[in-house]
């Protein structure tokens, strides 16, 4: 008889594909400013786009030489993981102070303590945050967590977005754990950041457009990453299970159970 999942894994593994499949961040943001975020991000100038885009790059960069530089092993707890929904906050209400000019300025920081939260929650699921390949399985949560609502429902939102990114995970890992991101611009770290940022960017324009809501100012900012926050530690939270089933009963069984669930 094959190996399967106890009652309690399996409950886990339901948890983290709700937590995976959740709302989008825009109709998250939709909900809580009462306006069609989509709208916003039909109107949103050209030059605005590619504003967005290279903060997103930018910040993704920072986040990645933050990783490798400074992540040590604590154990995560939810208490770690509200210090830094507090952070990302304070963060959104400076940001929301000066509207899309903000934005450009905080999201490197508020990446950067979002990546902390997302290593914290990798360390409770018994990862090690020093490995290379932790530290880039937390910067992959990014492009997780940048699903479109046009992406089909069922596993291609999270096991094909892993699949695509899996060789640019694998290839940045190697490269880090050989020579860190002393060579600026290495085609591998290139290849990963710009894989990553494709799906983030999406996120980071639901959040921009938000920011663009003339009526937003500080209080709104601090609730808008809040929610963003929010975002990224429940796909992490599924993110970090799955992977723990994954050394459990391998790669394989969870995925065809994770496809069951689907059905």
């Amino acid at each position: 008889m094959g190996l399967t999942l106890t009652a309690e894994d399996l409950a886990v593994l339901k948890l983290a594909k709700e937590r995976l499949e959740h709302p989008s961040l825009a109709a998250r943001l939709t909900d809580l400013l009462a306006l069609p975020i989509e709208k916003g991000l039909t109107m949103m100038p050209r030059r605005l786009t590619r504003l967005v885009q290279a903060a997103t790059r930018k910040a993704l960069e920072k986040a990645m030489i933050f990783a490798v530089a400074t992540v040590r092993g604590k154990s995560g707890s939810r208490h770690s993981r509200g210090i830094h929904k507090a952070a990302v906050m304070t963060c959104g209400a400076t940001g929301g102070a000066f509207g899309l000019a903000g934005l450009v300025l905080e999201l490197p920081v508020s990446t950067v303590i979002m990546l902390r939260s997302i290593s914290a929650i990798a360390r409770s699921e018994g990862e090690d945050p020093r490995s290379p390949e932790t530290m880039m399985n937390c910067l992959q949560v990014f492009a997780l967590g940048g699903r479109s609502d046009k992406d089909d429902a069922s596993e291609t939102g999270y096991y094909a977005v892993r699949a695509a990114l899996s060789r640019a995970v694998t290839e940045a890992a190697q490269y880090i754990s050989r020579r860190g991101v002393t060579a600026k611009g290495a085609p591998v770290l290139v290849r990963f950041i710009t894989a990553v940022a494709s799906r983030f960017g999406i996120v980071v324009s639901e959040k921009a457009a938000a920011m663009a809501v003339p009526a937003v100012g500080a209080v709104g900012g601090c609730l808008v990453n809040a929610i963003f926050m929010d975002h990224f530690q429940n796909v992490a939270l599924g993110h970090f299970a799955i992977r723990r089933l994954e050394r459990t009963y391998g790669a394989d069984l969870v995925q065809s159970e994770y496809r069951r669930l689907s059905k």
